[in-house]
């Protein structure tokens, strides 16, 4: 089945039908994001029980060209007596020596007690051997109260990894492993802490989770999103360079800022390709989509689209990827301001843009993104992405059943209406 097209009832216009998520349940964080052998694949958080947070498994789809996504069977499950039974949570996939291993945070009964844990699979990554113990814990440091997320990077014929690390009532840091062996983890103290002080104004928080460290061009560049205060408060990027100190790396900030403006929008992984980096996020519901909707819809959460990593100028800046205009299907003849009847497409603006829905009844209209400027706008039921030139915007707004899009616009604008290619 096409989870980008997964069925969804005649009257269910909120779920976006060209991204990835699941037929029901709940998604958050993406997680192992991989080429194997030519085919991308993409895992994420995901309770198969429900659209609520907990019984954390991998979820699991492949595809070809970035548009059409297939769903895989679910790829880890908590295991009654192992190191992940309060879930598997986030993580990367390393391809090990041909290997594709499985890099993820395990949790026993609570956050609180937490490690790295490993599950390797051939290359078709669709029956998984996972380890029986965690390859690090918490280190003995009063300071750090939690670990989460690692990521696994190479520098310098090294490999290692970050992992985000924080507490209630302490600052956040994220932490520096060496793995060149994956079954062999050494801890080489912090990579970042909030001594440096762009890293303190710009990561406020009490945890930095889900880092994601990356060379583009010729900086280093590190991804941090915020939990603030019990609150998940944005995503954060940091410009500079990594300097050798004793036996590990320092990370030491020259410029940052929001990679993403939007309300909904969290926890990014990005893949690495000889080329371009490319992003995923996780893109929660907005608040305007009640417990009682979501229960009924049976579903919650979705993943952005594709995205490239860029550098302009000392900021980093996301566009979409670029396979993603073969889902142009039908350019549509649109005046500005009138009824949209259409539930995924795509707009180019040269001069800025107003998205409102319109109640078909009353004509009442909202007002849900708006944006100045040259504008790529990409709306798929009930997600918006907005591209510019700052940075990206991701929010949600709900159609549902009596309600249609309306674009206003000073300039012209071109549309397109998306599908799956034939």
């Amino acid at each position: 089945m096409d989870a980008a097209a997964s069925p969804a009832t005649p009257t269910d216009r909120n779920r976006p039908r060209l991204h990835i998520h699941p037929d029901h349940g709940w998604l958050n964080d993406p997680n192992g994001l991989c080429r194997i052998d030519g085919t991308y694949h993409v895992f994420f958080q995901y309770n198969p029980a429900g659209p609520f947070q907990g019984n954390i498994h991998w979820g699991h789809v492949s595809s070809r060209d970035l548009l059409s996504w297939t769903t895989e069977p679910i790829a880890l499950r908590p295991r009654t007596d192992g190191p992940d039974r309060g879930g598997c949570w986030s993580g990367c996939i390393v391809d090990d020596a041909g290997v594709p291993t499985a890099v993820y945070t395990g949790i026993l009964d609570s956050p609180l007690n937490a490690g790295v844990t490993l599950s390797r699979s051939d290359r078709t990554l669709r029956e998984w051997h996972s380890d029986n113990e965690w390859r690090i814990g918490v280190p003995e440091d009063p300071a750090i109260t939690q670990v989460r997320d690692p990521f696994v990077f190479a520098h310098s014929g090294g490999r290692y990894a970050v992992q985000g690390a924080g507490g209630f009532d302490q600052s956040p840091q994220v932490l520096l492993y060496g793995c060149d062996d994956l079954a062999e983890w050494t801890y080489l103290g912090p990579l970042l802490t909030t001594a440096d002080p762009i890293a303190a104004h710009i990561g406020e928080g009490n945890f930095w989770e889900c880092p994601n460290l990356f060379r583009l061009q010729d900086s280093w560049v590190l991804l941090l999103s915020l939990w603030r205060n019990d609150v998940l408060s944005g995503v954060r990027y940091l410009v500079g360079d990594l300097a050798a100190i004793g036996d590990g790396l320092r990370f030491i900030a020259r410029s940052g800022g929001r990679l993403d403006t939007g309300p909904t929008f969290y926890a990014p992984q990005v893949l690495v390709e000889p080329d371009r980096v490319l992003l995923w996020g996780w893109a929660w519901e907005g608040a305007d989509r009640t417990a009682d909707e979501i229960r009924a819809a049976g579903w919650c959460g979705t993943l952005t689209s594709p995205r490239e990593v860029v550098m302009r100028g000392d900021h980093t800046r996301l566009q979409p990827a670029a396979e993603l205009s073969g889902l142009r299907c039908e350019l549509i003849e649109y005046a500005p301001g009138s009824p949209l009847r259409c539930d995924s497409f795509e707009t180019i603006a040269p001069a800025g843009l107003r998205l409102s829905l319109v109640d078909t009844a009353t004509g009442q209209k909202v007002t849900v993104a708006e944006s100045d400027g040259p504008t790529q706008l990409l709306v798929d039921g009930s997600l918006i992405e907005i591209f510019g030139a700052g940075p990206s915007c991701t929010a949600r707004a709900y159609p549902g059943a009596n309600r249609h899009w309306m674009i206003e616009s000073s300039g012209s604008l071109k549309l397109w209406r998306l599908g799956l290619p034939n």
